[in-house]
């Protein structure tokens, strides 16, 4: 009896209208009294699938106290492996935390300049995005500090801010900008937001990073050639238009400068070429070159000592002047409503340029070194880093792409060498700033040219773009001159803005395909395999011609714009039936456009089933007027009539209200086309539970009967069945096993005894089920599927069968080959009982697998 709850529900139901049973399933009517059944095959093992419900749906979204406890575990990675930290780690970790120690120190003072900050900020940056990174990181290689292209966006942030309050300290909107944006990034990464990044296509990625190295690189320029006089984060292509005007007015810095930079090439270049002609000192020339910019930066800082020493207070050429020891600006951030107002439209591709770049870069370097980051957990080691940052008076830090890449080959072996990196950094803040006066700002901006050249994508990878892609060249360089002509925001905003736009645009005019059939042979050199899968020796590789047994049916696209070679004939599954696959998901912005072109060559491809349906003229509609006035409708229309529709729904994982509607909607065109029968509807390859319990829903996935006085004209599905025990499960083999060595040991016994006898051998038979495959002439419901001949051939001795999908949904099919099956049979099944009168229950599944 049902209980208290499911009555109120089902008198709420009857008071509001719902119908509760609005589906009648396989026409089931109480004139059903015999135990008869609608199906017509039967199982020991009947299975009939169950719908999910909204609870279970629940169940899977929210997570259980196990899961809260694991998402706990996973906010702090370091746990994971800290308790197995040894020797060997700890040396590979100190010699890839030293080399890194030693480029970001330069580096992060070179970026600072990016930033409109003085130099001590870039070093506040380096030594907490290392310090805390290593505690919530996934990667092993990742370096967090100040990059270029973070500094340069932080930089116009300081600039446009001090326009409007002259007043307000650079450090002070730099550390609010960091703050805000990492507890941005940190709630994503709390939330496992982290699929939000994939958002942004590897060409989005490439154009950004492209043309903001460009816009760099040509920022830096005047300021190594100690040129001055216009603003440098103009946009890039008037900076390099100013900076060709006043090559005139290039000064002494240009010595420090360029000689600079030529060094950092030729070093590089040598040793590339060294490691390629003495393989064996590889390493060795991997941590000159790594080390390049800071003998490069030491030896240009003895040559202005030298040149300035006596002129401290009116340098030759620009230097970096006093750099205050310690941490002197270390404070609470200042944060209030005005700062957030100033820079609140330059939040967004501050968020932006820190996920992209960092994730970007921790996948690349998890795939070279064979492991697996987690985006989200990533966003969360982000997020902390520039939250806690801003108390010591860091500024907006994420990984860096040279960093990382230095780190990597110097063999690092766990997150940890960060916290030897930051003790490198730590030493620098408190021990190096009397050396940095002289830093010559010519060669910092060496340092930061020589540093962004590596992110400009090379020819040879667009053109590999262009191999895979066409259309994301066009975003490429959309992106490359948006940044160029404009600013980095804008190219940010405009490659991010058309990959959505063209990844819409492929939905929304995603176009299905007509499948045909075609028998294929799989072979090897110019002998067939046989359809047990053996060949050569094994097989019967001697046979070169065509054995029909051991061919396959596979569906390919009737106009063959999948590539597949046009020499080959498809042929139509049967006439009157269509296979129709989706090529990319179906849901409501594509569904109309799926449907529009699928009924519209259906329409082509067949004839009205009843050409004279209408009775008047003016009944026909205005959108099928039927012939000229005067003219009779043509009898001898070669086309046939529209019998049946196969969807193939592999690529599609769910689907809604609308592309549901949309299919309801054709399906009933469709009927009235094909009028007086019914077009039968048949699904294959569906994925998703939710997705059969929609469509099910809307009255698909079993038959409805023509008219309620045929409700006992029996259909006929095809099932598709699979052996469950028997000699091939694996209670089966280990009992198979077991028998074999009790075998080998009696054997040895009698042996030891009495000897062997000569010829004699023992062996173990395999019992197999009657191989007569004879079909039964009537299969009741009610019957045992594992007896019946026509599935001995299959079921080995002591194996049962079951089916594979749900009794209760006979038009979900677990392949197109069943589906075509289930379809051809009902179709002749329809020819017959028009032939023979309902109900004779004729069996034609034979017919089925013949014309397959």
């Amino acid at each position: 009896m049902a209980d208290r709850g499911t009555q109120t529900g089902h008198f709420l139901a009857k008071i509001l209208g719902i119908k509760l049973q609005y589906r009648n399933e396989m026409g089931i009517t109480e004139d059903l009294k015999r135990g008869e059944s609608v199906f017509s095959v039967s199982t020991a093992d009947t299975f009939v699938e169950e719908e999910p419900t909204v609870s279970e749906w629940l169940g899977s979204v929210f997570p259980s106290r196990q899961e809260c406890l694991h998402y706990l575990f996973n906010l702090f990675p370091f746990t994971h492996w800290i308790t197995r930290y040894n020797g060997q780690w700890f040396l590979g970790d100190m010699v890839a935390g030293i080399t890194v120690g030693s480029v970001v120190v330069p580096q992060g003072m070179a970026y600072a300049t990016l930033a409109e900050l003085p130099v001590q900020f870039g070093l506040y940056s380096s030594f907490m995005g290392v310090l805390i990174y290593w505690f919530f990181a996934t990667s092993k290689d990742i370096t967090i500090g100040p990059v270029a292209v973070a500094s340069t966006i932080t930089g116009n942030v300081v600039n446009m801010v001090h326009k409007s309050d002259p007043k307000l300290p650079g450090h002070v909107v730099a550390s609010a900008l960091a703050l805000i944006s990492g507890c941005v990034i940190l709630f994503l990464g709390l939330a496992r937001l982290g699929w939000i990044v994939e958002f942004i296509s590897l060409a989005a990625i490439s154009a950004y990073m492209t043309g903001s190295a460009i816009n760099i690189a040509a920022g830096q320029v005047p300021t190594m050639m100690g040129i001055t006089g216009f603003d440098t984060r103009a946009s890039t292509y008037r900076v390099i238009i100013n900076t060709l005007k006043n090559l005139g007015h290039t000064k002494l810095d240009a010595a420090m400068g360029l000689t600079a930079l030529t060094m950092l090439y030729l070093i590089r270049y040598g040793c590339n070429f060294g490691a390629r002609k003495m393989p064996n000192r590889r390493k060795l020339f991997f941590f000159l070159a790594t080390l390049r910019t800071v003998f490069v930066i030491l030896l240009y800082t003895l040559i202005s000592w030298l040149v300035n020493r006596h002129h401290r207070k009116k340098p030759l050429f620009k230097i970096l002047g006093v750099v205050p020891r310690g941490f002197k600006n270390a404070a609470v951030p200042t944060i209030n409503k005005k700062i957030i107002q100033e820079f609140a439209s330059q939040l967004p591709a501050t968020i932006i340029v820190l996920l992209i770049e960092h994730i970007a870069i921790s996948k690349s370097f998890g795939r070279v070194n064979n492991y697996t980051i987690n985006p989200s957990q990533e966003l969360v080691a982000i997020g902390i880093s520039n939250v806690l940052g801003p108390f010591l008076g860091a500024y907006p830090a994420t990984g860096s792409f040279s960093r990382t890449a230095i780190k990597s080959k110097a063999g690092v072996r766990t997150p940890f060498a960060g916290f030897i990196t930051a003790c490198v950094v730590l030493i620098a803040i408190y021990g190096l700033t009397a050396v940095f006066f002289y830093i010559p700002s010519a060669s910092l901006s060496a340092v930061i040219i020589h540093a962004v050249g590596d992110l400009i994508t090379p020819p040879n990878t667009v053109y590999q773009f262009w191999r895979i892609s066409p259309l994301e060249v066009i975003i490429f360089f959309a992106g490359v001159f948006v940044t160029i002509f404009s600013s980095i925001e804008n190219g940010i905003y405009t490659t991010i803005c058309i990959s959505v736009a063209m990844l819409l645009f492929r939905v929304v005019k995603a176009r299905g395909r007509f499948l045909g059939r075609v028998k294929v042979q799989s072979v090897i050199g110019d002998h067939f395999i046989d359809d047990d899968g053996k060949y050569g020796a094994m097989g019967r590789s001697h046979k070169t011609h065509y054995d029909a047994s051991s061919t396959r049916n596979i569906f390919l696209p009737i106009d063959h714009h999948d590539g597949s070679n046009p020499q080959v004939e498809i042929d139509s599954p049967y006439p009157g039936v269509f296979i129709y696959r989706f090529s990319e998901g179906y849901n409501y912005p594509n569904a109309s456009h799926y449907l529009d072109y699928m009924v519209g060559t259906i329409f082509k491809k067949t004839r009205r089933t009843n050409p004279n349906s209408y009775g008047k003229l003016g009944d026909r509609p205005w959108n099928d007027p039927g012939p000229r006035r005067g003219k009779e409708v043509a009898e001898h229309d070669d086309r046939p009539t529209l019998k049946a529709i196969i969807l193939d729904f592999s690529s599609v994982n769910n689907v809604d209200i609308t592309s549901v509607q949309h299919l309801i909607d054709v399906r009933n065109q469709l009927d009235r086309y094909a009028s007086p029968d019914k077009v039968d509807w048949h699904m294959a390859c569906i994925n998703n539970r939710w997705t059969k319990r929609s469509l099910a829903a809307a009255g698909f996935g079993y038959p409805t009967p023509d008219e309620p006085s045929l409700v006992h004209e029996r259909w006929k599905p095809i099932f598709s069945v699979a052996e469950i025990g028997g000699q091939d499960s694996a209670a089966a083999a280990a009992d198979f096993r077991d028998n074999e060595r009790e075998l080998k040991r009696q054997r040895t016994r009698d042996l030891e005894q009495v000897g062997a006898r000569p010829g004699e051998k023992d062996t173990i038979t395999h019992t197999h089920g009657d191989p007569d495959s004879e079909s039964s002439s009537s299969l009741e419901f009610s019957k045992d599927l594992g007896s019946s001949k026509a599935y001995k051939s299959f079921v080995r001795e002591g194996g049962r069968v079951a089916v594979v999908h749900g009794l209760n949904r006979p038009l979900f099919h677990i392949d197109l080959t069943s589906a075509v099956h289930s379809a051809i049979a009902n179709v002749e099944r329809r020819g017959d009982s028009e032939a023979k009168g309902v109900g004779t229950g004729t069996d034609i599944t034979d017919n089925a697998k013949q014309v397959l």
